[in-house]
């Protein structure tokens, strides 16, 4: 099986790529060659092809279709806050690159070619029911989500057309992310976990009340991994909403003092932003038994996440540490 993964040098790409060297395989299937795209790699495993640059150029798409991947796990992408600022830069990134990679992989084959692309809880509408379930309508209010949302309904159609085998899976906050400028506005969810863990006074931009839906970055890549040898059944959506644990910033700050150390409460304190609040931080229960019969998977408890988002080698911890 060969094997390409887009945005292989970024926060979850890297993790992707250490999950799949892990294990040697997908499924069943043992992967026999294994290529990385980005715009620029700082590592790449022996044996593996690296393919560096715009992936919307033609000579980089002529090389995805050489290599003629059994699988693609497409996570190249501009972050959300950045989308926003830039529309163009989003555009062409998030949706042009995106549309053009699928037709780049869309060639007829016995078997179409598997891909699953990591879309985002952005798709929802800022206003959401007290549970969000398969069949709750869609509404981005961001164009990040409008265009992740569009991706979506375009790899369906190709899964339709029976030129690709697409799985779009949802990802929710996923940390911790490295404390850098990367354009994320949900960012403070990876911040609170560095700062507090370090022992560093953290000023939180949402209220302790309020909601995320947080995944370590390792169970995600855990959970791209799995996605591409799910039994999918017929759902024409072919989009599923990974399944997360929902924690108040508050349950959040108990977690890393149970961890860390009690002394770890006083040091966050809270500066609420509401449109911020509104968009990333009110999350309310999430009905996730589709994607868990599918063998998607949460970190399990609030002391796995943190240990596991804050880890930096691959099989990360699954025990709270010592006190």
């Amino acid at each position: 099986m060969k094997v390409l993964v887009t945005g292989a040098g970024g926060f979850i790409g890297t993790k992707v790529v250490e999950v799949l060297r892990a294990r040697g395989r997908i499924g069943e299937s043992s992967i026999t060659a294994l290529a990385l795209a980005d715009q620029s790699l700082a590592w790449v495993p022996a044996g593996a092809l690296a393919l560096e640059g715009d992936l919307g150029s033609a000579s980089a798409l002529a090389r995805v279709a050489e290599f003629a991947p059994d699988v693609t796990i497409h996570l190249a992408a501009v972050p959300g806050g950045a989308a926003e600022k830039d529309y163009a830069l989003g555009r062409r990134v998030n949706l042009d690159t995106s549309l053009a990679l699928f037709e780049a992989l869309a060639v007829r084959r016995e078997r179409p070619p598997i891909v699953v692309y990591a879309s985002s809880v952005a798709v929802y509408g800022a206003t959401l029911p007290e549970v969000v379930r398969p069949d709750t309508p869609l509404g981005p209010p961001l164009t990040y989500g409008a265009h992740k949302l569009a991706c979506e309904i375009l790899l369906a159609d190709f899964s339709r057309r029976g030129l690709l085998d697409g799985r779009s899976v949802r990802l929710p906050g996923v940390v911790a992310r490295p404390r850098e400028p990367n354009g994320f506005a949900s960012a403070f969810m990876s911040d609170i976990l560095h700062a507090l863990a370090a022992g560093e006074r953290y000023t939180c931009p949402v209220s302790p009340q309020a909601t995320t839906w947080l995944m370590s970055a390792w169970r995600c890549a855990e959970n791209l991994v799995h996605a591409a040898s799910m039994e999918v059944g017929a759902d024409p959506a072919r989009a599923w909403t990974l399944p997360v644990l929902r924690l108040s910033m508050g349950q959040i700050v108990d977690t890393l003092a149970g961890l860390y150390g009690a002394d770890r409460r006083a040091l966050a304190d809270y500066a609420p932003q509401p449109a911020l609040e509104a968009v990333f931080a009110n999350y309310p229960l999430l009905d996730n038994s589709a994607a868990r019969a599918l063998g998607l998977a949460d970190d399990g408890s609030p002391e796995a996440l943190v240990l596991r988002a804050l880890a930096t080698r691959y099989p990360p911890p699954l025990r709270r540490r010592s006190q």
